[in-house]
């Protein structure tokens, strides 16, 4: 086969134009910190990279959601224990009540002050989380003290296939117990200065029980939240060490590399220069 010094030229630009050509990747890599700067520099990569990202995007939607459960659990805690302490409150008033001492004016003074717990114990139901009712269950854009407490349970999934209850039902609290029922009586007992109000003790404290028993329920789940949170943290770390590796570069790795490359590009120009020697039109001008 004959070799012209056409074709020598000719092969030496093209290995020239490679040897650029890797340069250039490797230049990229270095910039970028990443193995491909597009799909099309590695398809597997590429592809394994879309999969670890949306295992990623999924985890920290499930943060997201786990940041809303707890605020609304711990928002939940928090008005049952406000509503404990104005029964345990009104527990109280009922036992001074029952001192058969007392007189009538008095006992209407205790009635003003449970009226007073009574309101105070609506706005407990009527506890709001970024405009939503907690205690309404799925009419959370209703007061309940407006149109009543209503029934539904509000989920967010934590997890792929688990989801946590968010809300409580006040309907069981407030309104199927006869809470406000039960102090209406009572306040009216007061004011006739009726000789039964010892009996609202039992009734009082089967209220407190409801709330203690909610109370208890509410630090289940915020104990469960806990674990979760710890879970989607590890599967966090994890997922974007996986991602990691399959996208980011090994510098040390790539610099070595990048040097080796330039050598062998300055070796390409040297040898390209010997190959095209002048010709006969060199000698002429």
């Amino acid at each position: 086969m004959r070799v012209t010094q056409s074709m020598l030229s000719n092969n030496s630009l093209k290995n020239l134009s490679n040897s650029y050509s890797r340069l250039g990747k490797l230049q990229d890599q270095l910039s970028t910190g990443k193995k491909i700067t597009r799909p099309s520099d590695d398809p597997v990569v590429a592809m394994k990279g879309m999969g670890y990202r949306t295992d990623l995007n999924r985890i920290e939607q499930y943060q997201r959601n786990i940041g809303e459960v707890k605020n609304w659990i711990d928002s939940t805690d928090d008005a049952l224990d406000k509503g404990i302490q104005a029964l345990q409150k009104i527990r109280e008033l009922v036992v001074q009540a029952s001192n058969g001492t007392l007189e009538g004016n008095q006992r209407k003074y205790i009635a003003d002050e449970i009226v007073q717990l009574k309101e105070h114990l609506i706005n407990v139901g009527d506890t709001q989380i970024g405009g939503k009712y907690i205690f309404n269950g799925t009419a959370t854009t209703q007061a309940p003290s407006s149109g009543g407490f209503q029934d539904g349970v509000i989920e967010l999934e934590v997890f792929q296939g688990i989801k946590l209850q968010v809300n409580t039902s006040g309907k069981q609290l407030f309104e199927d117990s006869n809470l406000m029922t039960d102090l209406d009586n009572l306040i009216n007992d007061l004011n006739a200065n009726s000789n039964n109000i010892n009996n609202y003790l039992s009734i009082v404290d089967k209220h407190i029980d409801n709330f203690l028993t909610s109370r208890s329920n509410i630090g289940a789940r915020q104990n469960r939240v806990e674990l979760m949170e710890d879970r989607l943290s590890s599967q966090e770390v994890f997922s974007s060490r996986i991602l990691s590796d399959n996208e980011d570069i090994d510098i040390e790795k790539v610099i070595i590399e990048m040097t080796t490359q330039e050598s062998v590009h300055r070796a390409a120009l040297g040898i390209g220069a010997r190959i095209m020697q002048p010709t006969l039109l060199d000698f002429l001008r």
